[in-house]
């Protein structure tokens, strides 16, 4: 088989953005120099549902073992670079809270000349992750990839404080862009969130996913809101990649079934919460590539019930004035 090709007929997701090894420590444990970033992340959550093609850079001290990781999940690596130098390197650690990283040292490497490079099997991909890189290289994906038919975007402050406009333009063209609560607020300039998602869709946004950590997420389009709760995790060890994992889940499921109305769409966000429950049990993805459908099926299930609820007609007319 040609590496280029699908590893199974399943629409397949193309995913750009990082791989690093990160040095993290947290209250409940460290490691150092494991598999990170985004698109390391992303690629091996949405494996568990569509194939997945990796536009991406390292550099020739990236450990093979990780390779074969990724091959092992079907991931193709066909559009993974190595670059003279060395691979991008993030440390950090979290407090007991675990909701925010301090950044303690970031090595870009190679990945400060990335740029991607992308095949007419890359641009066909039917879906499309840009994870968060600058919006520039974001946009220059988006303009190989109009037989698209879904793109999710993903941003961080660093960009948002330097170049807003261009986060705007890549959020007028993508159909769903992802924001934590700090980006939402921060891009939208509003405090509370649902103002923060209804002037986003004011400023050309089609929709938007606005993570909220152990809260869960939002999602808001145009036509439709709706809140998926966060699974409760009792064994949280590493936050990293928590976000880069919800997306995968998300975007995997909808490539998986091949739809995108409403109700999948939720589902969707329901498998994002599921597979960043998933990757926050452990350090790197370690937990993302331990898991099967069976156990991410009997958690859709948890979550489910945790927020299904009869409406009694009786009581509702009670209400009433």
């Amino acid at each position: 088989m040609n590496a280029a090709e699908p590893r199974d007929r399943r629409p397949a997701i193309l995913v750009v953005g990082s791989v690093a090894l990160d040095s993290v420590r947290t209250p409940f444990g460290e490691v150092d120099e494991a598999l990170g970033g985004s698109a390391s992340y992303f690629s091996i959550s949405a494996s568990h549902f569509a194939p997945v093609y990796m536009i991406a850079v390292v550099g020739e001290d990236f450990p093979a073992a990780h390779r074969i990781l990724f091959e092992s999940r079907g991931i193709d690596l066909s559009g993974l670079e190595t670059a003279p130098g060395r691979t991008f390197r993030w440390r950090g650690e979290y407090t007991v809270e675990l909701g925010h990283a301090h950044t303690l040292e970031t090595q870009l490497n190679v990945f400060s000349t990335f740029h991607p490079r992308l095949d007419e099997t890359h641009r066909a991909a039917p879906y499309v992750f840009l994870a968060n890189i600058d919006p520039d290289l974001q946009l220059e994906v988006l303009r190989q990839s109009r037989q698209a038919r879904l793109t999710l975007s993903d941003t961080m402050n660093y960009w948002i404080a330097r170049k807003p406009d261009r986060v705007l333009d890549v959020l007028r063209e993508v159909d769903i862009a992802l924001l934590n609560e700090e980006e939402a607020r921060a891009l939208a300039g509003e405090t509370q969130l649902i103002r923060a998602a209804d002037r986003l869709l004011e400023q050309g946004a089609r929709a938007v996913i606005i993570k909220k950590g152990e809260h869960g997420a939002l999602y808001q389009s145009r036509d439709d809101r709706f809140i998926t709760p966060a699974f409760p995790v009792a064994s949280l060890n590493d936050p990293t990649g928590a976000g880069d994992s919800f997306a995968g889940g998300f975007l995997g499921w909808l490539a998986g079934t091949g739809r995108s109305d409403a109700g999948s769409i939720r589902q969707a966000l329901v498998v994002g919460s599921v597979m960043a429950s998933i990757a926050i049990e452990g350090f790197s993805p370690t937990r993302l590539v331990e898991t099967d459908r069976a156990e991410i099926g009997e958690r859709m299930r948890v979550l489910h019930a945790l927020v299904h609820f009869d409406l009694d007609p009786a009581a509702l007319a009670a209400t009433r004035p």
